[in-house]
């Protein structure tokens, strides 16, 4: 029996070891860096990372970036109320440079209390999901931080992640994904959740979890489908496929591709122009008024009793339009 535990043990270390080897190439080709045991070299990301806050240019509107040489956990994520002629636009804006805006335990914390904050202000018309960080989107889960998670509390964060993920899909106002750059795994599957998606043509998208023996685990295997068919969802999942936004575009993944400019916003700039069409239509506050006003007319009806009955008595209803 001490044999054959040695043996699974061994075996199980060999698949860690495998998985862990796997993660740290594939954080190579991310740019992300990953030191482990008995690596010669350990390459790290540069500390470059966006200033606090943006600087608003003339109009309120389009931002100008500047820098900053240190990471502030505080910082991974900015939310930005606009104000004058865009008032009512909610801009959550992903900024953890350092990490190619990969989604770890804090920023899912983050999202977690925006989003919880933002589903029950009526003043918000329209959310926009964006980067702050030039090139990138968001490169999916945070691999450095995954590799070190014991397998017990891998399972519990990513349910986690899929929550936040899920509470994004329900908010009750229209969403934009605003895809500048790289939109990898968890962060494509976070484009997906919303309502509508725009890219640059240079954009990289793609569900690419199968090349970590894994499969998408934040929403990714029941949105993209719905977006683009099953059988081409599938082709793209087991394949890891990386598109570009001219591809992206020409399978119905995203609304709207566009060139990018030099600023590196061109798709920000486009989901503004949407929200700032989506403002004057109905409200949520306007909306809920008019589902109620609906809702009193069933009341009086004799369909609404016979649903009843027909409920208590475990019975088809016999509807008459009364």
């Amino acid at each position: 029996m001490a044999a054959a535990a040695a043996t699974a043990s061994g075996a199980l270390g060999a698949l860690q070891a495998s998985r862990a080897r796997l993660v740290a190439a594939w954080c190579a080709q991310l740019g992300l860096g990953l030191g482990l045991p008995g690596s010669v070299t350990s390459t790290r990301a540069g500390p470059a990372m966006w200033a606090q806050g943006w600087a608003p240019a003339a109009g309120g509107a389009v931002l100008r970036r500047g820098y900053s040489s240190e990471v502030n956990a505080e910082n991974e994520l900015r939310v930005r109320y606009l104000e004058e002629e865009n008032r009512g636009i909610v801009v959550l804006g992903i900024n953890r440079a350092h990490a190619k805006n990969a989604i770890s335990k804090n920023l899912i914390k983050m999202l977690s209390k925006a989003v919880d904050a933002l589903k029950s202000d009526k003043k918000v018309r329209t959310i926009i999901v964006r980067s702050e960080v030039p090139g990138v989107f968001c490169a999916g889960a945070d691999l450095k931080e995954r590799v070190k998670m014991h397998s017990s509390e891998v399972g519990p964060f990513v349910s986690k992640i899929r929550a936040v993920v899920n509470d994004i899909a329900n908010l009750p106002v229209p969403t934009i994904a605003a895809i500048d750059g790289l939109a990898l795994g968890g962060g494509l599957e976070l484009a997906l959740a919303c309502d509508v998606r725009v890219a640059a043509s240079c954009a990289k998208m793609g569900l690419v979890e199968t090349k970590l023996a894994i499969i998408p685990g934040a929403g990714g295997t029941q949105r993209l489908p719905r977006a683009i068919g099953m059988s081409l969802a599938k082709e793209l999942i087991f394949s890891a496929r990386v598109l570009d936004g001219q591809e992206a575009k020409a399978i119905g993944l995203i609304s709207h591709v566009l060139e990018q400019n030099k600023e590196g916003d061109a798709a920000y700039r486009k989901a503004l122009d949407l929200a700032r069409e989506f403002l004057p239509q109905v409200d949520l506050v306007t909306g809920l008024a008019i589902e109620e006003a609906c809702y009193a007319q069933t009341i009086p009806t004799k369909d609404r009793l016979e649903g009843l009955l027909a409920f208590k008595e475990k019975r088809p209803p016999r509807y008459k339009g009364e």
